[in-house]
């Protein structure tokens, strides 16, 4: 992931897809086997990405509406039905709306789109408790940071 970041995302743009490379490798393999993204893992995600996003001269403002809505969104699934999401997921949401926010406003249904796919792949192999839906979400940021550039 960090190799195909570093070849294809532009250079002041780099930092976020390889944040993003890194928090997806630990949170797709807590929740894959704890089945739950903790607090200890998702909330260091906002500061991690606010800053990368500043250092990179992202928009600061768009970003926060892209973490407001991504959030929003995915608190409103979990509020209709709690059984389809996780806290940890809708927590999730927020700092990776915020670098969907800062590639386009397009980027946020898009990332909600593949982020469903990915999880509906993994359905096919999934054999445990309840499908988490954190890999699809990390996969789908990344792949819309990544071509970003």
């Amino acid at each position: 992931m960090w190799f195909v970041a570093w070849a294809l995302a532009p250079p002041p743009w780099l930092p976020v897809p390889l944040l993003l490379a890194w928090l997806g490798v630990l949170l797709t393999v807590t929740d894959l086997r704890h089945q739950r993204l903790p607090d200890a893992l998702t909330l260091p995600a906002y500061p991690a990405i606010g800053v990368t996003l500043w250092l990179c001269g992202a928009d600061l403002w768009r970003a926060l509406a892209g973490c407001v809505v991504f959030a929003g969104f995915h608190l409103l699934v979990r509020l209709l039905s709690p059984s389809a999401m996780g806290g940890g997921d809708v927590k999730l949401a927020g700092p990776l709306g915020a670098v969907l926010g800062s590639v386009s406003w397009l980027a946020l249904p898009l990332a909600a789109v593949l982020a469903s796919v990915v999880t509906l792949v993994l359905g096919l192999w999934w054999r445990g408790e309840g499908l988490p839906h954190g890999p699809g979400l990390l996969a789908a940021t990344w792949l819309v940071a990544v071509s970003a550039g």
